[in-house]
């Protein structure tokens, strides 16, 4: 790994997440990290009172530079020599853009902020780093407020079983487990009892992972997102791997609300790999 992106809004909360990727930096011997503003610029819609203020473009991009570089600068003690700092602001749209962000300069991992709080406030801050998991091919890492940098020792990958081998890409994720080298617990979260056994796809995902050394654990929980975070906690993990599909169990953990509420109310980073 050689590329860390972190997009920022200038808050604590992006702060934090840069001293979480410069410290993950250290661990996976990352040599680049870059800070990124996407800004947008707001067409002015004719029908509108005169009185919405106007904002010039060059102004913006000054800007988001000018907070960009502010960053850096605070950022500067806490960078050890063997990696580098760079910056970068684009007008568009954060989630849509993205990945061609990280196309362009080759990256390997995001790592965003989030916060929690009042309903509004997660949605308002949020939202961003939400779009960017549901939408983003590659690998992001979501950095609670709460959280603070420890190496990445034990990881709990919760999964429901159902097709998880077939679409999990395993390139993203044997390459993280790789660098990581974690002890490796798998979760299924049962409901109501249920045993959510398939003899053929548990044993495809075995074999993704042999390499791994995993460790399987089915509990009993009402709540699949509040059952994975008490376990993660539990256990102490330092990551929660979870891969977001478009349909079947993690299809409503991903919506908004119940996304919010495992990234928001749990002190474990989380790390997405889509499907």
């Amino acid at each position: 790994m050689k590329t860390i992106i972190v997009p920022t809004d200038f808050s604590e909360t992006a702060y934090n997440a840069a001293r979480y990727a410069i410290g993950l930096a250290q661990q996976l011997g990352v040599s680049k990290i870059i800070l990124y503003h996407a800004y947008e610029l707001i067409v002015p819609i004719p029908d509108l009172p005169t009185a919405v203020p106007m904002v010039n473009m060059e102004d913006l991009r000054d800007a988001s530079i000018e907070g960009l570089h502010k960053m850096k600068n605070e950022l500067a003690g806490e960078l050890p020599a063997s990696i580098s700092l760079l910056v970068r602001a684009d007008n568009h749209l954060l989630a849509a853009n993205i990945d061609q962000v990280c196309k362009e300069e080759e990256v390997d991992l995001i790592v965003m902020g989030i916060t929690g709080g009042s309903q509004l406030e997660e949605i308002l801050v949020g939202s961003n780093t939400v779009d960017v998991v549901k939408n983003s091919s590659y690998p992001v890492i979501v950095v609670p407020t709460s959280a603070s940098f420890s190496p990445v020792r034990k990881i709990v990958f919760a999964c429901d079983l159902r097709k998880v081998a077939k679409t999990t890409r395993k390139e993203p994720l044997h390459k993280l487990l790789d660098a990581f080298t974690p002890e490796l617990l798998v979760l299924n979260i049962q409901k109501e009892g249920k045993e959510h056994m398939h003899p053929a796809e548990n044993q495809e995902l075995d074999n993704m992972l042999h390499n791994y050394n995993p460790q399987y654990h089915f509990v009993d929980h009402p709540n699949v997102a509040e059952g994975i975070t008490a376990f993660a906690e539990k256990q102490s993990a330092d990551l929660l791997l979870i891969i977001p599909k478009k349909h079947g169990l993690f299809d409503s953990i991903f919506k908004r609300s119940n996304t919010s509420r495992i990234a928001f109310h749990t002190n474990v980073p989380l790390l997405s790999i889509h499907e």
